[in-house]
């Protein structure tokens, strides 16, 4: 399994890695921590702050316990929603004016641009043996690009689909492991008048991760690498076949008729209140099933997407990865401190967090009582452990435009105003991903 897990991380990383704090913010933050009378103070920025994201309420706690038992190295925070903090980061790295450290979305099209325009930190020579040996198995490979290190790992996520067992006991449908059990499920929900899936394709990218696995499923992982390095073979007999079954289960009625007004945040919410039976994510959505206040605690299981009869993938080929990234600015004042804090948190953000349920773990776990963990992390590792590869989110692989015009190419093949020959005809315009694959 470490073997495995070596490989594949690595190829992850390569990938990219992704945004999963992103996934579940609104609202925005400010000024955790105080700046105190030490001698040096560090500006953070991230996107974990809502309600129902782990990580937002360990945070303010992780920083406060530094600054405690650091009175010199002061961590001042600044938390601001999904969307808008994008916006705000890309700014300031281009104005030359980023905070010390900041969540990135990894590689592809968010953070490869800015590592290679020099506006990040190599962090390479302060990475110790010891500080890698605290890993999980693989990352310590994982997180380095060329030789290089920019980052260090926090979680890993993995998507796969949730199903509310109560709804499709209700309509009497079977948990799907097919494409033709999947069809079954959506007729048989719909005859019961349940909502079949939940899409909030406002936000374009929960419906990218509909299609990106359903590529995955019909094509295989291997294909779909070959297909980032070389685009033109996206415009192949699989990918078409693939395209055709997104549009398919949006003919059939396998979505909420409010899917172009339903934004992430709405979906995740219409979910946990019960008004869907199935929903494509990954596990960073787990803490806010369980929550207390959610109305489907205890009768949803998340499964491996169903795989296809005449489709080349396997349920063991696995989208997500290794994820979540803190940077620090090659502008910073003090970056011997800054990786100090950096290293703090990706290690403690990552072990309290897989405790919390904000993702798997990226960081050695031995020592961790994990009796406590909900059944669907539980369920989510055991998942993971199957995996014979990794292929991280497509809008983070995909040079920047390429997936702008991805997602919008997704949008317009669920509205049924391309077809599926002419979706994979402009997917094979795309530019090939500036990654090593």
């Amino acid at each position: 399994m470490k073997a495995l897990l070596k490989k594949t991380l690595a190829m992850v990383m390569a990938l990219g890695i992704a945004g999963s704090l992103a996934a579940c913010s609104s609202g925005s933050t400010e000024g955790t921590g105080s700046g105190g009378s030490g001698s040096v103070t560090l500006k953070l920025w991230d996107q974990s702050v809502g309600n129902t994201d782990p990580s937002a309420k360990l945070l303010p706690q992780i920083i406060e316990k530094w600054n405690n038992e650091h009175p010199d190295i002061q961590i001042v925070r600044t938390g601001t929603t999904g969307e808008q903090y994008k916006t705000k980061i890309k700014t300031s790295i281009a104005a030359g004016e980023a905070p010390d450290l900041f969540y990135g979305m990894g590689g592809g099209s968010f953070m490869e641009p800015y590592i290679q325009s020099g506006n990040v930190l190599e962090i390479t020579k302060y990475i110790t043996d010891d500080l890698k040996k605290r890993m999980a198995p693989g990352m310590a490979e994982a997180i380095e690009k060329d030789g290089k290190i920019y980052t260090l790992p926090v979680y890993t996520h993995i998507a796969n689909l949730y199903v509310n067992t109560k709804l499709f006991e209700q309509a009497g449908a079977k948990l799907p492991t097919t494409y033709t059990e999947l069809l079954d499920a959506i007729e048989k929900l719909k005859a019961a008048g349940i909502t079949p899936a939940l899409m909030g394709e406002k936000d374009r990218w929960p419906g990218m991760y509909w299609y990106d696995i359903i590529a995955m499923r019909q094509a295989g992982n291997e294909a779909v690498i070959e297909a980032f390095k070389d685009p033109a073979k996206w415009n192949s007999p699989d990918f078409i076949a693939a395209a055709a079954k997104m549009q398919e289960l949006a003919k059939v009625g396998a979505f909420n008729s409010s899917m172009f007004s339903m934004g992430y945040d709405e979906m995740l919410g219409a979910f946990n209140a019960g008004n869907g039976a199935m929903m494509f994510q990954a596990n960073w959505v787990n803490a806010g099933i369980e929550d207390p206040s959610s109305a489907t605690k205890g009768n949803v299981q998340v499964i491996p997407f169903p795989v296809f009869e005449d489709g080349k993938g396997t349920s063991t080929e696995i989208f997500g990865g290794a994820v979540d990234g803190f940077y620090i600015s090659k502008n910073t004042e003090h970056p011997q401190e800054a990786v100090e804090f950096l290293q703090y948190l990706s290690e403690q953000l990552g072990t309290q967090g897989y405790l919390a349920g904000a993702g798997l773990p990226s960081w050695n776990t031995d020592d961790l009582d994990t009796s406590g963990l909900s059944a669907l992390d539980q369920s989510s590792a055991e998942i993971m452990k199957t995996a014979t590869s990794f292929i991280a989110w497509w809008d983070n692989i995909l040079p920047a435009e390429s997936a702008e015009a991805h997602k919008n190419l997704i949008a317009q093949l669920l509205a049924g105003d391309v077809t599926p020959e002419e979706f994979c005809e402009q997917m094979a315009q795309l530019k090939p991903t500036e990654l090593s694959l």
